[in-house]
């Protein structure tokens, strides 16, 4: 049974928690590749940075611990988020306490610790998601996951830049810190509906454990399905990962850079989730993947063709924003079948597996992003992201089905 709570009051609230996790990861993986390049760190080495968000590529592992309990006095999902969040803003203010730039090493620590527990945080905003949601508010409420996420990036990651470049590392933190507790409050003033699943006083945490991780074993076409997730957004990621250090080499300031991620970024990006949510049911899922995923493949396209001769910064601006705005449609839509897919009772789990793979696909993606930049140079790495994308649309056309759901018995039957 879904919670009372009118279409808007859902959606501002999950607005609220994934611009929250998008804050900090929004400055560590945007921001803080662009002050390594500036720093004279390699192409390789700012792409194994992106190693340290393996949390999140991990916390499948104990999602279903988190659906198996939660606080009966803060509520299932609320009372693992709002800690967390508290957590995460308090490691952001403390990263400012010292006088001076942090060193690199105590800054790769925090960025590990701050992925740990957004991640995690995660995983109970997912579950809430799942539980909130009706049918038909799906698409809605994954455009809005995306557009809000992404917003959060951008502050985090393009607003930041602008303020470390005009008032040095100690307000870029402190702003960063505040910005997440402001980010804080709404989920604190909403009092969480008993879960519409209860756990069984009888069942023990090891059947917990296996009917969650094992029901994607059992189910009919999940290997054709994680490949789908590891190929849609794989080659998106090759590219951006190093999309940063390439508009550092393009000679662009630090203000430059944070004004085409902050301005053009954002505004394009929240633009794209939200029309690929707003579009989604009405293509079908099905479609809306393959039309989605050939618009970010051709996106990811003019990075190359930037990328091949002499490129002005209005030119520049105009491809990152249609690069936000068709990843935006993109990531919308692959959400909202991963999320259509999960079961009330493993919510938090079904969805933690399938992000999990997709953060594996993507982190591996960015990771090795510099050696291919360094070795093909930017033209070809771009090129060769945007043949992966278009693998991916194949995958869908030939692979895709249309979405299972779970009948009564809790095994998947597929839908006309």
């Amino acid at each position: 049974m879904k919670t009372a709570l009118n279409t808007g009051m859902k959606l501002g609230l999950l607005t609220s928690l994934y611009l929250s996790q998008g804050l900090p990861f929004g400055f560590f993986t945007q921001g803080l590749p662009v002050l390594l390049r500036k720093q004279g760190m390699s192409l390789p080495d700012i792409g194994l940075t992106n190693l340290l968000a393996l949390p999140w590529a991990l916390k499948f592992l104990w999602a279903p611990v988190m659906d198996r309990y939660g606080s009966e006095r803060l509520g299932r999902r609320r009372g693992y988020i709002l800690p967390l969040q508290f957590l995460s803003a308090a490691l952001l203010l403390g990263l400012a306490l010292p006088e001076g730039t942090v060193s690199v090493t105590a800054l790769l620590v925090a960025v590990l610790l701050v992925n740990l527990l957004a991640a995690t945080q995660d995983v109970a905003t997912d579950g809430l998601a799942v539980e909130l949601l009706e049918t038909h508010e799906l698409g809605w409420g994954n455009g809005i996951q995306v557009a809000g996420y992404r917003v959060g990036m951008i502050l985090g990651g393009g607003l930041m830049l602008i303020t470390f470049d005009a008032l040095g590392w100690r307000p870029t933190l402190l702003s960063l810190g505040v910005l997440l507790l402001v980010a804080t409050v709404p989920v604190a003033l909403f009092r969480e509906p008993p879960s519409p699943t209860h756990r069984s006083e009888g069942q023990d945490m090891g059947r917990w454990l296996h009917e969650a991780l094992m029901y994607w074993v059992r189910r009919p076409g999940t290997g054709a399905w994680f490949t789908l997730l590891v190929l849609f957004k794989a080659g998106e990621n090759l590219a951006t990962g190093m999309l940063r250090t390439f508009l550092v080499d393009e000679k662009l300031s630090l203000s430059q850079v944070g004004w085409m991620l902050g301005l053009v970024g954002f505004t394009a990006g929240l633009v794209g989730a939200l029309l690929g949510g707003a579009l989604v049911n009405r293509l079908g899922q099905r479609r809306a993947l393959l039309v989605f995923g050939t618009l970010q493949a051709g996106a990811v396209l003019l990075y190359a063709l930037a990328a091949r001769g002499a490129t002005s910064l209005p030119q520049l601006a105009l491809v990152c924003g249609v690069e936000h705005l068709t990843s935006g449609m993109a990531t919308a839509a692959l959400f909202t079948v991963m999320m259509d897919i999960c079961r009330p009772e493993h919510a938090a789990s079904d969805y933690t597996v399938q992000a999990s793979l997709v953060v594996m696909a993507t982190g591996s993606a960015a990771a090795v992003s510099g050696f291919s930049a360094q070795a093909l140079g930017y033209a070809w790495h771009f090129t060769l992201a945007a043949a992966l994308c278009a693998v991916a649309v194949a995958w869908v056309a030939l692979t895709f089905h249309p979405p299972r759901t779970l009948v009564s018995g809790g095994q998947p039957e597929v839908s006309s």
